[in-house]
């Protein structure tokens, strides 16, 4: 972001929610859904701080990312922005391919009796054979690179005739905004969406059939964007509209609670859109009003922060899977082993970027740096 324009609660934020991706992924390790790899007994009640965390955290990203992207075109033309997203997403995707995934198809491959030998013998033998889930090739939990660098490529010349002409579109929300509950307008194309695609589209990460995530994703990215082009009001909106988001938050998710213990049908269906729509779009408002009124303000701390989230992002579920795989059949009980797998991810995280990316410059492109002369 041009620091012109800096907005250091948006740094805060994609630096915390960032970092529950770490927690995330290590909760998948115990809960009962399906992942990569699983402990020898998982943990039913795990699923209800996921469930929670898994409404909004994903979403927030997307629009935290839309947000960035009106800073970044304020110091940049068109070509200069797509150019630095190809070599800010697309060089650590494929680096990231090529060699930071394939450590956990192997571990996923030996839990589940796919592959027996050493990692050298996989990675000459069958590493580089066919596409996921049937071949070895993933992005895996990179899969967020690719989805931004498709949406920037194309709403960006959206993007930059919004900017220059300050459409109609800007000016009607501001006016919207400002009215009690005025916020919650964007709620109604995530409704349609959630309603109306949900039920015919899973959601599989592999871009060519993943529309519903596709689209709900896009869609929040542009609402990203949006609202930080409208100034000073979607700040002050903000200020207006957090307490009530929070109310509605917490109403949102316990009416998610109740109505999950229904049987599907068209009216739970609708009516649970209804309040995952109102209680993701409520926790987002919820954490951006609180970060801009107590985190808008730089440190020393965000700065390292801010830089080490996008290495931190791109190495930490190798990590995790890689410990997950040497814990899964200890008979340690959940506490000693979630420790383990937090405090290791992040630490040999941390220490892979700061002794050896930031030290190695030609390094850092590669996990979407740029090179600080």
């Amino acid at each position: 972001m041009d620091t012109k324009f800096r907005r250091y609660d948006i740094d805060w934020l994609r630096v915390v929610v960032f970092s529950l991706l770490i927690f995330y992924h290590v909760g998948m390790f115990f809960v009962p859904w399906g992942w990569h790899l699983k402990n020898n007994v998982t943990y039913d009640w795990i699923k209800w701080p996921m469930l929670f965390l898994n409404q909004w955290r994903l979403p927030i990203l997307f629009l935290i990312s839309g947000m960035g992207t009106f800073y970044a075109l304020s110091k940049r033309n068109i070509w200069q922005f797509n150019k630095e997203r190809v070599l800010r997403l697309g060089i650590p995707l494929l680096f990231g391919m090529l060699v930071i995934v394939p450590p956990q198809v192997y571990f996923e491959r030996m839990t589940e009796g796919q592959f027996i030998g050493t990692y050298l013998e996989y990675l000459t033998s069958v590493a580089y054979e066919g596409i996921y889930p049937e071949g070895n090739i993933s992005w895996h939990h990179l899969w967020f690179l690719p989805y931004l660098l498709i949406f920037s490529v194309l709403l960006s010349p959206i993007f930059v005739y919004i900017k220059k002409r300050n459409t109609r579109i800007i000016t009607w929300i501001r006016r919207v905004i400002q009215k009690p509950l005025g916020l919650y307008i964007f709620i109604i194309p995530l409704y349609l969406l959630e309603s109306l695609m949900e039920p015919f589209f899973d959601i599989t990460h592999d871009l060519i059939t993943d529309w519903f995530n596709f689209s709900s994703s896009i869609t929040l990215f542009f609402f990203g964007f949006l609202v930080v082009a409208s100034g000073k009001s979607f700040w002050s909106a903000l200020e207006k509209i957090r307490k009530k988001a929070l109310i509605l938050g917490l109403l949102g998710f316990i009416g998610l609670v109740i109505i999950w213990q229904f049987e599907d049908g068209y009216v739970v269906h609708f009516t649970e859109a209804l309040f995952k729509i109102v209680n993701l779009w409520s926790w987002i408002l919820v954490l951006l009003g609180y970060a801009s009124k107590h985190k808008n303000k730089p440190s020393k701390l965000l700065s390292y922060a801010n830089r080490a989230v996008y290495p931190f992002y791109i190495l930490h579920q190798t990590v995790t899977v890689a410990i997950a795989y040497y814990l899964k059949d200890l008979d340690w009980g959940l506490l000693p082993k979630a420790i383990i797998l937090i405090v290791s991810t992040f630490g040999i995280s941390w220490i892979i970027y700061h002794f050896i990316i930031l030290k190695i410059r030609i390094l850092q492109p590669l996990f979407g740096l740029k090179t600080i002369t």
